[in-house]
């Protein structure tokens, strides 16, 4: 038996509003510090009402999928227009439309409107509905973020957008504009923006069919540009290899990009490979790279590897699902992890077609290497026999490793007892993943007895799709009762 989390939960809305209210150190009431916070709430008329005082005081509002419609958005621009402390609205997953984001937008262009972070994720909100956008950008000055995504803007909705960005009166620092429906015919006018705008720190453009030429139209905006870029978001933009050639220039060029994601465009050896140069320049200060579906095998990750063992800035990498990445990559990756050059904290290699065969190499770096602090490993064959190599090193006094992913492994009840032996022995693991394993009743009770153990520093144990009885449910619930700082999802 198991229990699925729900996807969805109301948090607590921060009331005390009511009677005279306590002053700040600031002299700010504080009525006008509360937050408003609800998901995934079905509001009747009466819940309704009673939240509308709550919208006008609070400076944060957030209703996250709550059936709001243009309805409801009459009363809220009410409210809002009243409201001279908010500073952020998130109406996520919500059928505004587009006459109900044209209150909202109005509500938001007074003179005493200080919001800093809007999003309109997921609302409805159509090319037809854009014309609003110019006119809103340039009377609220004091936005800086900007969410829009999951909304069918197309490109011509960018080029209304595009006004508002390019106004003087603007300042935004961050938007995001995933699944939005673009293409290369509108990176123009976006590219104009890039290229003259210093305010620009944070751009999302996934999920959105730009190609090569449309990539090459905005990287070159960034590079010449006056932003400080710290992070740059293009998974699923139907990028190839030719592109990495441009980003490998911008990564020169902004010392002050910290982040940027390529996931799931095919890159391939060649792309990753050309892309590399850039990484090793004087100027790339990189934190995090995603490269996850890029086609990427041994030997484009041993161009990665010659990065990973002189950038010491580099701190995260994703290269999930690059099945071809296979044993022999892990053996290039292992060895650079062991090297004094790498600096990697966090390292995801799901899915990437590793064996048992492999954790010879890791169970080493777990055990020779203090600076890896999470490894994701889900989803490739180890089985028992490897998930118990990785047990014994992770059990040693000098281990680690703080967080690990082994979910879809191929564990069995009898891997179960090398895990029980970690958690007995270990001093650094924080985080457990083991969801979708062939545990039963007998390996999911050598685990709750080891947790039973207050000296167990384990914080979180995911079981997702791990089924069991009703007499282990019990036990299980019991145990959550008994370790409160324990977390078991399931």
């Amino acid at each position: 038996m198991r229990r699925l989390g729900c996807a969805c939960w109301a948090a607590a809305v921060s009331r005390g509003l009511a009677g005279t209210p306590a002053r700040t150190r600031a002299g700010r009431s504080m009525a006008a510090a509360a937050s408003l916070d609800i998901q995934c709430e079905e509001l009747s008329d009466a819940r309704w009402t009673e939240l509308l005082p709550l919208i006008r005081q609070s400076e944060v509002v957030r209703l996250d999928d709550c059936g709001l419609t243009e309805g409801r958005c009459r009363d809220m621009s009410r409210a809002l227009r009243a409201n001279a402390s908010l500073t952020e609205l998130s109406l996520r997953a919500n059928e505004l439309g587009d006459p109900g984001v044209h209150l909202v937008l109005q509500a938001l262009q007074t003179p005493t409107c200080r919001i800093r972070k809007l999003s309109l994720q997921n609302c409805a909100l159509t090319e037809a509905g854009c014309g609003v956008l110019p006119g809103a950008l340039c009377a609220v000055p004091t936005l800086r973020e900007l969410h829009l995504n999951d909304n069918p803007l197309g490109d011509a909705g960018l080029r209304l957008l595009c006004e508002g960005l390019r106004a003087p009166q603007c300042h935004l620092e961050r938007l995001q504009l995933e699944y939005c429906g673009l293409t290369a015919a509108g990176c123009g006018a976006l590219a104009a923006v890039l290229r003259d705008k210093p305010d620009v720190k944070e751009l999302v453009l996934s999920n959105n069919e730009l190609g090569d030429a449309g990539m090459r139209e905005l990287v070159r905006s960034l590079a010449a540009g006056p932003s400080a870029l710290e992070t740059l978001k293009l998974d699923s933009c139907g990028l190839g290899p030719e592109a990495c050639s441009e980003l490998s220039g911008l990564l020169s060029a902004k010392p002050s990009l910290r982040e940027l994601d390529l996931g799931s465009n095919a890159l391939g050896d060649a792309g990753v490979a050309a892309l590399c140069p850039g990484l090793l320049s004087p100027g790339s200060r990189l934190r995090t790279l995603w490269l996850w579906e890029c086609g990427l095998g041994a030997e484009g990750c041993r161009e990665l590897c010659r990065v990973l063992g002189a950038k010491e800035t580099l701190r995260e990498l994703s290269l999930a699902g690059n099945e071809e990445l296979g044993d022999a990559g892990c053996g290039l990756l292992c060895e650079t992890l062991l090297g004094g050059g790498c600096q990697l904290e966090t390292l995801w290699v799901k899915s990437c077609g590793l064996t048992a065969a492999s954790c010879p190499a890791w169970a080493s770096v777990l055990t020779r290497t203090q600076k890896l602090q999470e490894l994701q490993l889900s989803g490739n064959r180890l089985g028992d026999t490897g998930v118990r190599e990785l047990c014994e090193a992770l059990g040693q006094p000098g281990a680690t490793l703080r967080v690990l992913w082994l979910g879809d492994c191929e564990v069995t009840d009898s891997g179960c007892e090398s895990l029980a032996s970690l958690l007995r022995d270990t001093r650094s693991l924080r985080e457990l993943d083991l969801s979708n394993n062939g545990l039963g009743d007998a390996g999911v009770l050598l685990l709750l007895g080891c947790l039973e153990r207050p000296e167990c520093p384990l914080e979180q144990l995911v079981l997702y799709d791990i089924y069991w009885t009703e007499a282990v449910e019990q036990q299980l619930q019991a145990l959550e009762q008994r370790r409160p700082s324990l977390k078991i999802v399931y």
